[in-house]
């Protein structure tokens, strides 16, 4: 376990520089100050009077810290009423990050808003000369993220899947990412072979993409979603069966060997009280 100072785990106020709609639902902030934050890592993002709930970074370049999200319940909402120059209370970051090595293969799946961690990682990782391909899915175009962003990386190939087709391939990202292995499995070409394939989206997406990399035995790392309370291993509202991983300290971003062993993976998720909730 790792420990954190009394610092960081206690909420230092940023201010919101900049408020870009990036799509109908989702809003990206940008704070005035950076915390620190690797690819995977989130934090916790507080309203006085309202709640604190914890968000991905979508990016952090040392300088500024960026959050993306959808307003789907009474902390986002209050959240996205919040303006340019309004103080937001800001503390961690929490959790494990991604992990790779210069001149690896990376295929990055993202789903839905999980394309903002994707293109933190993206932008981190092609600075070490690796070679990347990004799978961006949603349900339609007008909930596709982060495209102009990634296209702009250097080394980065990008790939769109829609479910209704209105945008790219007409299918799941993870359809696009089997093809993607069975080539560099069976193709015999110059290209190298992926090295890793990384995830960031919904579990059933997640679940997925686990068990093609099984398939074709290439490693991965997946961002785990769970209600986290504390942020720092305390409360114990999101560990895993049957492991008990926190998923605030040992998550969220855990490898497949791992992934293959939490039974609740897929299957369900607890809330704010324990219960269990089936996917």
């Amino acid at each position: 376990m790792s420990s954190i100072s009394l610092q960081s785990s206690l909420p230092k106020t940023y201010k919101i520089i900049d408020i870009t709609q990036e799509t109908e639902n989702v809003r990206i902030y940008t704070f005035d100050g950076s915390l620190g934050a690797k690819p995977g890592q989130f934090l916790m993002v507080w309203l006085p009077g309202v709640d604190e709930k914890p968000f991905s970074v979508a990016f952090d370049d040392g300088a500024t810290t960026r959050i993306a999200f959808f307003a789907v319940g009474p902390m986002s909402e209050a959240l996205a009423q919040c303006n340019v120059g309004d103080l937001v209370g800001l503390r961690g970051p929490y959790g494990t990050h991604y992990e790779w090595e210069p001149g690896q293969h990376l295929a990055l799946v993202a789903g839905g808003y999980g394309a903002a961690p994707m293109f933190f990682l993206a932008s981190e990782a092609g600075q070490h000369g690796t070679t990347i391909d990004v799978i961006v899915g949603a349900r339609a175009k007008e909930h596709l993220l982060f495209l102009d962003k990634l296209e702009s990386l250097p080394n980065v190939a990008l790939h769109i899947a829609t479910d209704d087709g209105s945008q790219g391939f007409k299918g799941y990202n993870v359809t696009v990412l089997e093809k993607m292995l069975e080539v560099t499995q069976d193709t015999k070409t110059d290209d190298p072979a992926v090295d890793q394939v990384f995830a960031c989206g919904p579990e059933i997406m997640l679940k997925a993409t686990l068990g093609i990399c099984n398939k074709y035995d290439v490693p991965c790392q997946l961002s785990m979603e769970r209600y986290m309370k504390c942020g720092y291993g305390i409360c114990g509202n999101c560990v895993m069966d049957p492991l008990g991983v926190r998923m605030c300290v040992e998550g969220p971003v855990v490898k497949g060997e791992v992934a293959n062993k939490l039974e609740e993976f897929g299957k369900y998720h607890r809330d704010s009280v324990g219960r269990k909730h089936e996917f």
